[in-house]
């Protein structure tokens, strides 16, 4: 990348407002994080101190803004933020584009049913018997598809994601490097002072529009199906237990844990290393804050809960307010003691 201040301005539908119009462009970042040569972005009052100590040679600023660093090339747009996101999709990095055809590394059963015009297979996957992959199917290096697996038109497999037997994957699913989709239920009964393995002989689905973080485990369920709605998006290393249900187009950030048959109605957000116990309903609309720990069924209902075990906000809060004041408490009660 290697564009003028007047140029971007010009792609942008923009006004260069302070500085000179002809400085060069070679990057993008953060006001924090940018060097000499990259392009950055202002939009919120917070982070002036940030815009004043930048060292990005131009920022893309609102219109409301009438101070303007010293030695930074300002361009002023409607909505700075969405603008930045403009300029990063056209010069920024992208992964490497579709190309059709299967790698003479790659292993696929005769019985498997896909178009190899149509579909792209990296060096070293594996689709068993059975299988199908739907029109644009992109399977990564080294990534396996298990006997019997359906694959729907559009998903991707980064590499090394596993779909494991019987397992049904919707159409625009994205997958990501380690993703394990169909692993083994855990179940074990306790007999004869030994632990005996359960037979799971469930299958994993995954609704349309789905995207899977890096290194995420979905297990298969012990029967019937665990189920991921459409348009539910997950970060990296999140556990979906057995037979969990999960609704459409919610959010679950790094490291959450769902036990077995627990159920997530539709738009729920989970924040990061949350936990949700076996056989319990998180309602749809509900917003889990870091770390809450769901023991209890949560009713529906735009509502955040927080803490262990989970809570309303305002009621959780309260009691936290409350711990932090014992340390006084104690003190007064003392010093009423000695009088």
């Amino acid at each position: 990348m290697r564009i003028s201040s007047d140029e971007l301005a010009v792609f942008l539908g923009g006004e260069v407002v302070a500085g000179k119009g002809d400085a060069f462009v070679t990057g993008f970042a953060s006001l924090k994080e940018a060097l000499p040569g990259d392009l950055s972005f202002f939009y919120d009052l917070r982070y002036r101190e940030q815009l004043r100590e930048t060292l990005a040679s131009a920022v893309l600023v609102p219109p409301e803004l009438e101070e303007f660093p010293e030695g930074v090339v300002c361009i002023r747009v409607e909505k700075p933020s969405d603008s930045f996101e403009r300029v990063v999709d056209r010069f920024g990095f992208h992964a490497a584009p579709f190309n059709i055809g299967v790698h003479p590394s790659a292993v696929i059963d005769e019985s498997v049913i896909f178009d190899a015009a149509t579909v792209s297979v990296g060096p070293n996957a594996v689709v068993a018997a059975g299988a199908e992959l739907g029109e644009g199917v992109e399977i990564g290096a080294g990534a396996y598809v298990g006997r019997g697996a359906v694959i729907g038109k559009g998903s991707k497999l980064f590499a090394n994601a596993t779909v494991h037997e019987g397992c049904l994957i919707g159409e625009r699913v994205i997958l990501h490097s380690g993703v394990v989709i169909g692993a083994d239920g855990f179940g074990y009964e306790f007999k004869d002072g030994r632990h005996r393995k359960v037979r799971q002989a469930g299958l994993v689905q995954i609704d349309n529009d789905v995207e899977i973080g890096a290194g995420t485990t979905v297990d298969r369920a012990r029967f019937g199906r665990t189920w991921i709605g459409e348009g539910t998006k997950i970060d990296n290393l999140v556990q979906i237990g057995h037979n969990v249900v999960i609704g459409k187009h919610c959010i679950i950030v790094a490291c959450c844990a769902i036990a077995g048959s627990a159920r997530v109605g539709d738009y729920v957000v989970m924040a990061a290393q949350c936990g949700v116990a076996g056989h319990v309903t998180v309602g749809s609309g509900v917003t889990l804050g870091g770390r809450s720990g769901v023991t209890k069924d949560i009713p529906a209902g735009r509502a955040m809960y927080l803490g262990y075990p989970a809570l309303p906000a305002g009621e959780e809060k309260r009691r936290l307010a409350g711990i932090n004041r014992l340390s006084k408490l104690s003190a007064r009660v003392k010093a009423l003691e000695e009088e």
